[in-house]
């Protein structure tokens, strides 16, 4: 595969059969260098793409938005606790719209606003 291909989408096996939604994972860790790498390298590993990031600083604590399409309920959950699992991640939520809101979220993107913001 040459660096332009993009690969196929990894089938969700633990849910096959199950709805897939957009999800928004809201987290608050340590504001240290390391630390959105750390979080963003669960998706990676999986071989997931966020569609959108936000991070923003506040005192000792990063506030991080992270969007991400394509999930089951069941895998947004696991990756919800391995996030936990991270030292330097003091909290995780989890939302999830169902694919009808995701046409609506693109449309917000595109005029320059964040899909997570949509949840608020």
């Amino acid at each position: 595969m040459n660096p332009f291909e993009r690969p196929l989408p990894r089938t969700d096996a633990w849910a096959a059969s199950s709805s897939h939604s957009n999800v928004c994972y809201r987290l608050q860790a340590e504001a240290e260098p390391d630390t959105l790498c750390r979080v963003l390298n669960l998706f990676a590993l999986q071989f997931l793409t966020p569609h959108s990031v936000q991070v923003s600083q506040q005192d000792d604590l990063l506030d991080i938005e992270i969007g991400i399409g394509g999930l089951s309920r069941h895998r947004a959950e696991v990756i919800a606790q391995k996030l936990r699992n991270l030292v330097c991640v003091a909290q995780v939520r989890l939302d999830q719209e169902k694919w009808t809101k995701i046409k609506a979220m693109d449309a917000i993107e595109s005029d320059g606003y964040h899909a997570c913001a949509l949840h608020s």
